[in-house]
């Protein structure tokens, strides 16, 4: 029954959709026969409505929330975004938002970069980079998951000599074979922010070996062979050729990983819940604003975060405009 409700409501959604469609395109073209130019804005106009509606409002409302105290009754002006600034808790999760933000997206763009000049032209160069581009395929929640696992821990003080904990960690099992003793990862701060970073690193470093290959592999074959006959080292290739010709791909990569890093969510709300000193600006937001009911926080954190994805939104394309104009 509840899959026949669900297919019918599917029906339902795709009837209102070719009606909507149907009208717009039926008024674009009465109007473009009563003489009427402008017929694309009959095509625009439900997109700015739907944009108005779904992003500008509720944007707005959250700014204006982000004045309000938790019960969104009294208006306490700056404070939420002092809070953010001053409290000793909110401050971990700026200084967590950074690391992330500086740490992944030059080290996932690195490995990327470094693995794209090592297969170019290789043998089996495709089963490389599948390999390599693998985890993309997998969701966040998915790859945390994995990982969670792979950073399990068992306390061997729970075990007995007849009966040892055994330790179902990836990581700790190689270190119990190895003779050492296993580690709680994600524990200690602020050592199991740089855990939680390494699984992003997992998951972006194929997309930077996707894109920074394929901008290798557009260097014009003249230049690379005019350097050649120069008698240039490998060092120097990669340095006066490579990559000059890709840095504006590079720069795309790196600014994707940051907005990426800047709105992470499901790592640490799968892995440790944004506990143990690892909560990010994306986490608290919904952390505040669903769980410790505390609405002006909430919203001034989610202004915060607009305002620092902004910038690099606004770079990222000035770069892509200055590397077309070229």
């Amino acid at each position: 029954m509840e899959i026949t409700d669900k297919l019918l409501s599917m029906v339902y959604a795709l009837v209102a959709f070719a009606i909507v469609v149907g009208g717009i395109l039926f008024l674009a073209s009465l109007y473009e026969r009563r003489g009427g130019r402008k017929v694309a804005w009959w095509f625009i106009a439900p997109t700015l409505l739907l944009l108005a509606v779904a992003l500008v409002y509720p944007a707005l409302r959250t700014v204006y929330v982000s004045f309000f105290d938790s019960s969104g009754a009294a208006f306490v002006g700056l404070d939420n975004y002092s809070t953010v600034f001053t409290s000793p808790d909110q401050l971990v999760v700026l200084r967590n938002t950074v690391l992330w933000t500086l740490v992944t997206p030059f080290v996932a763009t690195g490995i990327g970069l470094i693995y794209a000049i090592l297969v170019d032209g290789a043998k089996g160069e495709s089963v490389a980079k599948g390999l390599v581009f693998l985890p993309m395929a997998i969701s966040l929640v998915g790859a945390s998951i994995i990982w969670k696992f792979v950073y399990d821990f068992r306390d061997p003080a729970a075990g007995t000599a007849k009966n040892p904990v055994e330790q179902i960690g990836l990581l700790n099992q190689i270190f119990t074979w190895l003779g050492g003793s296993p580690h709680n990862f994600l524990l200690n701060s602020p050592g199991n922010t740089f855990w939680l970073i390494l699984v992003m690193i997992w998951i972006q470093a194929g997309f930077a070996m996707t894109i920074l290959s394929a901008s290798i592999k557009a260097i014009s074959a003249d230049i690379v062979e005019a350097a050649r006959l120069d008698g240039v080292s490998a060092l120097e290739m990669f340095r006066y050729v490579t990559f000059p010709a890709i840095r504006p791909a590079v720069v795309v990569v790196l600014t994707t990983i940051a907005i990426a890093c800047l709105k992470v969510f499901d790592i640490v709300r799968t892995m440790t819940g944004g506990q143990f000193k690892t909560s990010v600006v994306a986490n608290e937001f919904y952390t505040q604003t669903f769980s410790a009911a505390n609405q002006g926080l909430g919203a001034a954190l989610a202004v915060i975060l607009f305002i620092l994805v902004v910038p690099i939104i606004v770079y990222n394309v000035r770069q892509l405009r200055a590397s077309e104009a070229r």
